[in-house]
């Protein structure tokens, strides 16, 4: 059985003891957290009307992901500018999905 959940503004392929990376959530490592199921698979059956469902996971870790280098330059002006980014992320395990009715 796995599911679609929806996270931020990203959907997310999961099944149970699945570690996943998401943007950062607000619940401290170790606390249990609860994700919208978008789609449900068990087997053949495909469930996209999931009232009810949820997908319980725990937080593991927090962390920043790869540095981004943004770098902005125009020819024959002087013109440039230099960005970086981290995004911040954390780490979650699956621990169960439930069904619906």
């Amino acid at each position: 059985m796995y599911a679609i959940v929806r996270s931020g503004a990203r959907q997310e392929k999961v099944a149970v003891g699945d570690l996943v990376t998401l943007d950062r959530l607000s619940a401290e490592p170790g606390a249990s957290v609860t994700l919208p199921v978008l789609l449900l698979v068990d087997g053949d059956k495909v469930t996209t009307d999931v009232k009810g469902a949820s997908c319980t996971a725990e937080v593991l870790s927090h962390s920043r992901g790869p540095k981004i280098d943004i770098l902005r330059y125009k020819n024959k002006t002087g013109y440039r500018r230099r960005q970086g980014h981290r995004q911040d992320l954390s780490t979650v395990k699956v621990t169960a999905i439930q069904a619906g009715k």
